[in-house]
């Protein structure tokens, strides 16, 4: 092999190796990222929660609350993820009575980020549930038209990001029972909780089940 040719395949080698190294940082500098992928297990201890509602806030000198402040745990991270929702909320809960959790819905209604719930008709009317104060904001509300139960537990944000386990959105569930929460941007995971959801909210439409008159 002639020196003119290996000098030639050298200096490929050279600008390939170049190459690689350019696309490395670009990625690095803000190219594509990893997607999310979590677990989040439960009880978890009861703290403040304030700071993820009042963000930029100097906590705890404006909380007067006596719960351990700046503490992150899996209902912070919880709720960090459903706070992070820009444009849509799809919830489909079985039980819902955790205030803190229907607070950050309430304040992404008012964000203008659309909301919708699906629940189940029996357990949207015991005690303590938050259900109703959705509806007085305006929120989106349908219940389970049939006979059984509608136990699912899940929540679709932006059509990209799933949070779906055995968690119930309750305090007793939070802080007394042993549950879980996958969070995730796995596409191939999220896209049948949005068929589900639609499935679930258009055989649930009011107007199909009004007897005609």
């Amino acid at each position: 092999m002639s020196a003119m040719r290996l000098f030639g395949l050298g200096a490929l080698a050279v600008l390939l190796g170049l190459d690689c190294l350019a696309r490395l940082l670009r990625w690095r500098r803000g190219g594509p990222r990893a997607l999310l992928k979590e677990v989040l297990f439960f009880p978890v201890d009861v703290t403040c929660v304030e700071h993820l509602f009042r963000p930029g806030e100097a906590l705890p000198n404006s909380c007067p609350c006596p719960l351990p402040h700046g503490q992150e745990t899996s209902f912070t991270r919880l709720l960090r993820h459903l706070l992070s929702a820009n444009t849509s909320l799809d919830l489909c809960i079985f039980a819902f009575s955790n205030q803190s959790l229907s607070r950050a819905v309430l304040l992404l209604q008012a964000r203008g980020v659309v909301v919708r719930v699906i629940t189940d008709k029996n357990y949207m009317a015991i005690s303590g549930s938050q259900i109703s104060a959705l509806r007085r904001a305006g929120v989106n509300v349908r219940h389970e038209m049939g006979a059984v139960y509608m136990h699912h537990k899940f929540a679709v944000l932006d059509g990209r990001l799933l949070i779906s386990g055995s968690l119930n959105w309750t305090t007793t569930a939070i802080q007394c029972n042993k549950e879980n929460m996958l969070v995730t941007e796995e596409p191939d995971l999220v896209q049948p909780f949005i068929r589900e959801f639609q499935r679930l909210w258009d055989s649930n439409d009011p107007a199909r089940h009004c007897p005609h008159g």
